[in-house]
């Protein structure tokens, strides 16, 4: 999900990422990608950018969460077919076995009391955030490394209008796509793209090789529903059609608003929040999370709330010579 708050400085959030050769015998400490005095801004990508687009890791991750969600979810259609091999949308109300609930937040949920809400005979549907969730935005990204511009609400609007032939899926969401179509389940994204751009993010996804939405059916933007740019709303509308056996993000806010409250949201706070019971329940059991270094809620934490006073360490030689 493409957040306003652009890169947030990721050069100096991400300077202790480090890029390793294949290791020695004897591994030696990472080395920190850092300009010479010869280079300039744009001359290297940005760490979180090398990791997240580049990187046979992020790929894995990726590749991981897809995997995972396509069994969890192939799972709950096992358990949920009866003798005959039928959903329970595919028989009369009330039979067994029934759906679980839903992977979407009642109304009125909090993280202390969380209820989701009930799937009845529903069909069953898998809901995806796009942006760097099932397509990675090579081409706008790679602006933004080469200019240093930040996020510019403005070049993101031409980006979505203008940059459908150059996004790439990510590693392992084709297949999945696939797979969980060829269970019956609706696929349906939910993007923060705008609704007045619908036709071009559309395309933009059947480009990226994961077929075709329809704007309002199984593609649903930023204004749709409630007007808003959280998600609930478009959520519970999402849910009263389908039985949303799963969803994925890349930010928590691809899952429920509960997790960006208005106004400052304590890092600290929102950290223990992905911890709490029964959200933690959910991760990897209808909720999963695809990784993103380069913008969005991630990022933004300082020293204290990065980095536990009682968890700091000193050397005690100075840096570049002996104590």
């Amino acid at each position: 999900m493409r957040a306003a708050a652009g890169l947030i400085g990721v050069a100096a959030l991400l300077a202790g990422c480090a890029t390793r050769a294949l290791p020695p015998a004897d591994p030696q400490p990472p080395s920190v990608t850092m300009l010479t005095q010869a280079q300039k801004p744009g001359d290297l990508v940005p760490p979180g950018m090398a990791y997240l687009y580049g990187s046979a890791e992020a790929a894995a991750l990726s590749e991981q969460a897809y995997n995972g969600m396509v069994a969890y979810v192939r799972g709950v259609l096992d358990k949920a077919r009866d003798a005959r091999g039928r959903l329970p949308s595919q028989r009369a109300a009330g039979t067994m076995p029934r759906w679980p609930r839903s992977a979407v937040l009642a109304p009125g949920a909090t993280a202390g009391m969380v209820d989701m809400l009930p799937c009845g005979t529903l069909p069953p549907a898998v809901v995806l955030d796009m942006d760097e969730t099932v397509v990675l935005n090579l081409g706008y990204e790679y602006n933004d490394a080469r200019t240093g511009q930040g996020y510019d609400p403005k070049r993101w609007d031409r980006w979505e209008q203008g940059g459908a032939d150059k996004v790439s899926p990510l590693p392992g969401a084709v297949a999945a796509f696939r797979a969980l179509r060829a269970l019956g389940v609706t696929m349906v994204i939910n993007t923060n793209r705008s609704a007045a751009h619908a036709a071009d993010t559309a395309r933009a996804l059947k480009n990226a090789g994961l077929g075709d939405f329809t704007h309002g059916e199984t593609l649903f933007l930023k204004g749709d529903v409630d007007g808003a740019s959280g998600k609930d709303g478009r959520r519970q509308a999402i849910a009263a059609r389908y039985c949303v056996l799963a969803m994925a993000g890349d930010q928590l806010g691809d899952f429920a608003d509960l997790f960006n409250p208005p106004g400052p949201a304590p890092a600290l706070g929102r950290r223990a929040l992905a911890s709490v019971d029964a959200i933690r329940a959910k991760w990897g059991a209808g909720w999963f999370v695809l990784p993103n270094p380069v913008y969005g809620t991630g990022l933004g934490t300082g020293w204290d709330e990065t980095f536990p006073k009682d968890r700091r360490w000193d050397d005690g030689v100075p840096a570049g010579g002996a104590k």
